[in-house]
């Protein structure tokens, strides 16, 4: 057998050693071999795809999570079960399919390693993503109630809500309910509301807590579908939620059977909020309860609006902010304490010991606070650091960040579409690869330099943050909420620190003081540092353009944002740079996107009109006044106004009787003819007729007669109960319904056809 000789690594054996050249690379020895034969055109885009795979260094974690996340969605963008079931065969075929033409272990393996690895595992997680999806809807998915009902209920309590800001309780029980059929039927779940003053002079009763049987009557509602397109769908979230229906109690409260027992985490939670309000008053103690406890029902909405509008809502949602710095805070506290015994200190590895505590005291505070679905995603992810540092590893990766989204994603998937995951993720995510980026290592570097300069290095780079998890967020605020904050950033760089630094550990330190009486000082501190929080808050959201409202941007859009930021916050090097073009594409889409010209909500008693006003700026006329905050909100944010809405009857172009309305719109080189119902009365049929052949639009909560024919739509109920809630642009005469959406998901539910003048 002929001797090999030993070369050193990168060198050909057969001379490169003397030219000094290195050896070439993989891709670069398939693209010699492909060339030389008949394939060379089929084989060279899979050459440069290994190329590009291997240079931009191909990382399996981060994609999987991405994968899967993708899987997820498309199960929520798809409208049936074939098409579920297609993307499932595809995704599953096409990895398998890799696997079959590019064996394990053979030549073409080794030449297409990256590439036969990528589509492999994003075919198999893909179809995996749809399929855990697709089963997690059908085991915890809840039917709703089919109609409106006045029902007497009798159930358990499985939740008890607090919400003192809008002054009354929330139930969620587990009853049944009438017509549900034999004795044996399953419990409902259903959530119901009730004022605090019809508990009368004395209160919430005593054992009204969860486990407590009681027995009410209550109105109960379907869980509502979105109002509008592109509006909350909370029928959705009901569904995976368990929740059959929701309602507001009437009458008296009776408590059967109280609950026994301390009552758990639950009872504690609501004794810290109690706590905490009665040693800081107002506003500060409620936001200061919300930190503690994860109760945010005392906080009041002025106050909710104006941490919105400056872009600080993530410091009251017990997310990665709060919960990293409880665990930080123990780690460090017990690290130190320990380090000052020299002779433990010298047998045991502290870090552990300091690992295990933050992890209790992470976990503990988790639970404390509710263990909702963002509180344990940062939960994970903070235990995930702390076994990095433990190993030696480094502490924030993006191989960390995709675990954490893995695991959250296996338990409640639903959580993809949902803004929390979005949210934290992204700015997580843009945290990341922004400190690994090149030039801001080099900014970091230690230097010998005076501590005044080091500090507004420190502060720039917190501005900077701050700039990147803001822009990184925006897309995710906009599709979600309509809207886009200006001042978030600079916000953002006086309050977390003020949180981080001075209100959550004060609020600590007062509950231990307490147990000796001792904690005034330190609840004077976070009533002085929360009610700065406020007026950071309160000043941001006041300034002028601090808030723009924006029409609902499109899911292309949305997922040009998605491709373009995971492409720059995954890639390394150079290529990422190539994620600024779908973020650019996006951007320009947002900018041209269209503001409705008329919103109908679904039941047809709620119609948005866009006009420009006398001054020459947007305005929205209103078919009635609404004492809805959500109604009014949904409208003003869907229509990209923010000035108050204008009632249609006080318009100088509207035309108004006490059935209906009408109004000429200028559109699309073309004036629109609207005739609109003000309500439950159609009229005389002759005239309502003739109306309607004079009108393009008619719009009406009720069911209108056959003869009422306009020129292009009829949105009455019958239209109204199958579409949903309408988005019409006049100019593309586009119409965009709440039902586009929805396909044969189990919370959407056509109605049965019903016989007019029902």
């Amino acid at each position: 057998m002929r001797d090999v000789p030993i070369v050193p690594m990168g060198q050909e054996p057969d001379g490169g050693k003397s030219t000094g050249e290195p050896a070439p690379r993989p891709w670069q020895t398939a693209r010699r071999l492909s060339s030389t034969g008949g394939g060379a055109g089929r084989e060279s885009w899979l050459d440069e795809a290994e190329h590009f795979l291997g240079e931009a260094g191909f990382d399996r974690t981060p994609w999987i999570a991405v994968v899967l996340a993708l899987g997820i969605v498309t199960w929520f963008v798809l409208p049936g079960p074939w098409l579920w079931g297609a993307a499932i065969a595809g995704g599953a075929g096409t990895g398998l399919a890799a696997l079959a033409l590019w064996p394990t272990g053979s030549a073409i393996d080794q030449r297409r390693a990256n590439l036969r690895l990528a589509i492999v595992t994003c075919g198999l997680v893909f179809a995996f993503g749809v399929a855990l999806v697709w089963a997690r809807s059908a085991v915890v998915g809840a039917e709703p109630i089919a109609r409106p009902m006045v029902a007497l209920v009798h159930g358990k309590v499985l939740a008890r809500e607090d919400q003192p800001a809008e002054g009354r309780l929330r139930l969620t029980l587990a009853a049944r309910l009438p017509g549900e059929g034999a004795p044996s039927a399953a419990a409902r779940k259903v959530r119901v509301n009730f004022p605090i003053r019809a508990l009368g002079e004395g209160g919430v009763p005593a054992g009204l807590s969860e486990g407590a049987v009681v027995r009410l009557r209550a109105r109960l509602m379907p869980p509502a579908h979105p109002m509008l397109p592109g509006s909350y769908d909370f029928a959705r979230a009901a569904w995976f939620s368990g929740l059959s229906a929701t309602g507001t109690m009437v009458g008296k409260l009776e408590v059967i059977r109280p609950a026994e027992g301390s009552g758990g985490l639950a009872v504690l939670q609501r004794s810290l909020s109690e706590h905490v309000r009665a040693r800081v008053p107002g506003s500060p103690g409620a936001i200061a309860a919300a930190f503690a406890s994860g109760d945010r029902g005392g906080i009041a909405e002025v106050d909710a609006a104006a941490m919105r509008d400056a872009g600080l809502t993530h410091l009251l949602s017990i997310s990665g902010l709060h919960v990293s710095a409880v665990v930080a805070a123990a780690y460090v506290a017990v690290l130190r304490v320990l380090a000052l015994w020299p002779a433990l200190a010298l047998r045991v590895r502290l870090p552990v010991v300091a690992a295990a505590s933050g992890a209790l005291a992470g976990i503990g505070y988790t639970l404390l606070t509710g263990a909702q679905v963002p509180t344990v995603r940062s939960c994970v992810a903070a235990l995930l650091v702390l076994g990095a540092l433990v190993l030696g590893r480094e502490a924030l990766s993006m191989r960390m960040l995709a675990l954490a989204a893995g695991f959250v994603l296996l338990l409640w998937p639903e959580s993809a579409i949902g803004p929390s995951f979005q949210m934290s993720f992204a700015a997580v995510l843009s945290l990341i690869a922004l400190s690994q980026a090149a030039p801001v290592r080099a900014f970091l570097a230690p230097r010998a330099e005076p501590w005044l300069a080091r500090i507004g290095r420190q502060t720039v780079m917190l501005f900077l943050t701050g700039v990147v998890i803001e822009l990184a967020l925006m897309p995710v605020v906009m599709f979600h909420f309509h809207r886009a904050g200006i001042y978030g950033a600079l916000a953002n760089v006086l309050a977390i620190p003020l949180v981080t630094f001075v209100a959550m550990p004060m609020i600590a330190m007062g509950f231990l003081a307490d147990l000796l009486g001792m904690g005034g000082l330190m609840w004077w501190v976070v009533e002085r540092a929360l009610a700065l929080l406020l007026e950071i808050a309160h000043v941001t959201a006041g300034q002028a353009g601090a808030v723009r409202l924006m029409p609902q941007i499109s899911g292309l859009a949305m997922m040009l944002f998605a491709l373009g930021g995971l492409w720059l916050g995954l890639w390394r090097g150079r290529v990422r740079l190539a994620g600024f073009v779908p973020v650019a594409a996006a951007s320009a889409m947002v900018a041209a996107t269209p503001i409705p010209d008329i919103l109908v909500s679904g039941d047809g008693q709620q119609v948005g009109i866009t006009v420009t006003g006398p001054d020459g700026e947007p305005r929205l006329l209103s078919l009635r006044e609404s004492r809805s905050a959500y109604t009014r909100d949904n409208l003003m944010e869907l229509a990209g106004v923010a000035a108050e809405s204008v009632p249609l009857a006080d318009w100088d172009g509207a035309r108004c009787s006490s059935a209906f309305c009408t109004l000429v719109l200028g559109r699309g080189a073309r004036d629109w003819v609207l005739l609109i119902g003000r309500g439950r009365d159609r009229g005389d049929l002759a005239p309502l007729a003739a109306a309607c052949r004079e009108a393009d639009i008619v719009i009406s909560e009720r069911y209108l007669p056959r003869s009422c024919r306009p020129r292009w739509l009829k949105a009455d109920r019958r239209y109204l109960e199958r579409s949903g809630g309408l988005a019409i642009d006049l100019a593309d005469r586009r119409i965009t319904a709440v039902a586009d959406g929805q396909g044969e998901h189990g919370w959407w539910r056509e109605p049965a056809p019903r016989r007019v003048g029902k």
